[in-house]
């Protein structure tokens, strides 16, 4: 490296010393927060229950995973087309041991919405809680049922 000049990201000397070094706090990072999954989702802004959906034909069907949820910390709802499944996590463990006390306590909202292809009719609307899994079932209007078509693909050449 010529002498007064900083070296870069990429490593401007030849050897991309920050990048080695960025690619090592990222690792370590990645190492510390495995074994704490709150730790980990909270570092990433947000949590972000998984969620399916599917189309069963008759219906729009749902499917979030809430470990560690019950019914009571989950809201569901339907505004226009958009299904918003809702709520917060709060997670709270306290030990006592001879000679320590331990207090950890996690929070974190979450929302996730999906966008319907039609607009369901909220009487419609089915939600079930089982195993840490919220189900939701929107049942399709006989208009959406009509309008599906399917569609043949074909090989290009």
């Amino acid at each position: 490296m010529e002498p007064g000049k900083l070296p870069t990201r990429t490593g401007g000397d030849g050897n991309g010393m920050f990048s080695a070094l960025h690619r090592e706090i990222d690792r370590v990072f990645t190492d510390f927060t495995r074994g704490f999954p709150m730790l980990s989702e909270h570092w990433t802004g947000a949590l972000r229950p998984s969620m399916d959906v599917k189309d069963t034909g008759d219906a729009v069907e749902v499917s979030v995973e809430l470990p560690g949820l019950s019914e009571k910390d989950v809201d569901v709802s339907v505004t226009d087309r958009v299904l918003t499944v809702s709520g917060e996590k709060k997670s709270e463990k306290e030990r006592d041991e001879d000679d320590y006390h331990v207090m950890e306590r996690s929070y974190g909202k979450f929302s996730r919405s999906v966008t319907l292809p039609f607009a369901p009719d909220a009487g419609k609307v089915d939600a079930k809680f089982a195993s840490g899994v919220l189900t939701v079932t929107v049942a399709k209007p006989p208009e959406a049922k009509a309008a599906a078509k399917k569609i043949t693909v074909k090989a290009a050449g």
